[in-house]
């Protein structure tokens, strides 16, 4: 199997970029505060990753690729430049994140505690996202950003999660229109997926099933049905039962690879996404991508208690190659 050919790839990552940060405090330190009747949370260590939109980048660049730019929105804080930071340091460029003043930049924060045996408790999150739309001019920031980016790259990603995150009714229109124009765009979208033409999309199973009526069919049936309404290939992930590629009218079942062990799902999907847009813009043909994105999906799902990423030689050696 050649390992170069994703030397040359470059990539483009437009979605909702966001920070992850863990604090894990050690409560045998803890003593009752003297102000409040409460135990404080004595932090012994502080970690940070990207996530959403970050994670997909990240993982990305663990495939080598030549270049990932990431576009999106972050506040003008402190959490903006971690998420700067945290991006820089997997090789992703950040020149293309426009600085949205008076928004906070996404922040999930994970306060995790710990006690005499070690083990970690995750306790409630603290959110911090945007509560409104972006403004006009963020808005034109962001598509004079993604049609200057999009002449760069071989493959467009787009990771829409948010209520009110950069994929704005106008931003998505123009993604369509350079799904429209040739360039190859794979879009992965929450609650949304339905709305996007001229692109593949790369909904789950259960999402796949709420964008036709919500009516609860096979994947093979809604993959084809949603290829119908994109105008374009689709895949649809389906858990440990692998996915379901419709290619030109043509449906093929891709099987998960066997999962042993201790399993943890968080991130899988973004590391789906990443090993198949990579792979295609590699010169790979879909169905052969999506085999090396169910083979990156199962790396990752083996790393516990981490949102990790999976390599080339990973990939590899999952699929026997």
């Amino acid at each position: 199997m050649p390992y170069d050919m994703l030397d040359k790839v470059k990539v483009a990552v437009i979605g909702d970029f966001c920070l992850d940060v863990y604090w894990y405090a050690d409560m045998t330190k803890s003593v009752l505060s003297r102000e409040t009747p409460h135990f404080p949370l004595p932090v012994q260590r502080e970690k940070m990753s990207p996530g959403g939109a970050g994670n997909v980048a990240a993982n990305i660049t663990a495939l080598d690729v030549e270049k990932v730019y990431a576009i999106g929105v972050i506040g003008d804080d402190w959490r903006g430049e971690c998420l700067r930071g945290t991006l820089a340091q997997s090789n992703v460029d950040t020149s293309a994140l426009c600085v949205c003043k008076n928004r906070f930049t996404n922040t999930y924060i994970k306060p995790m505690k710990y006690g005499y045996s070690g083990e970690c408790a995750e306790q409630a999150r603290l959110d911090f996202e945007g509560e409104s739309a972006i403004d006009e001019q963020t808005e034109k920031q962001i598509l004079a950003v993604l049609e200057e980016v999009a002449l760069k790259v071989d493959v467009i990603c787009v990771c829409d999660q948010m209520k009110f995150g950069c994929i704005t009714e106008k931003v998505r229109e123009k993604i369509c229109t350079l799904g429209a124009s040739g360039k190859t765009v794979f879009v992965d979208s929450r609650d949304r997926i339905a709305l996007y033409k001229n692109v593949i999309i790369k909904p789950n199973d259960i999402e796949a099933s709420r964008a036709v009526d919500g009516k609860v069919e096979d994947a093979c049936t809604n993959a084809e049905k949603l290829s119908a309404i994109t105008g374009r290939n689709t895949i649809v992930t389906c858990g440990e039962n692998g996915c379901v590629v419709c290619e030109n009218g043509k449906v093929s079942e891709i099987p998960a690879f066997i999962r042993e062990g201790e399993i943890d799902f968080c991130g899988a999907g973004d590391t789906f996404l990443s090993a198949l847009a990579a792979f295609t813009a590699g010169g790979f043909s879909l169905c052969d991508a999506a085999r090396f994105a169910n083979a990156a999906s199962s790396v990752t799902v083996h790393k516990v208690g981490t949102t990790g990423t999976a390599s080339r030689k990973e990939i590899f050696s999952v699929c026997g190659e």
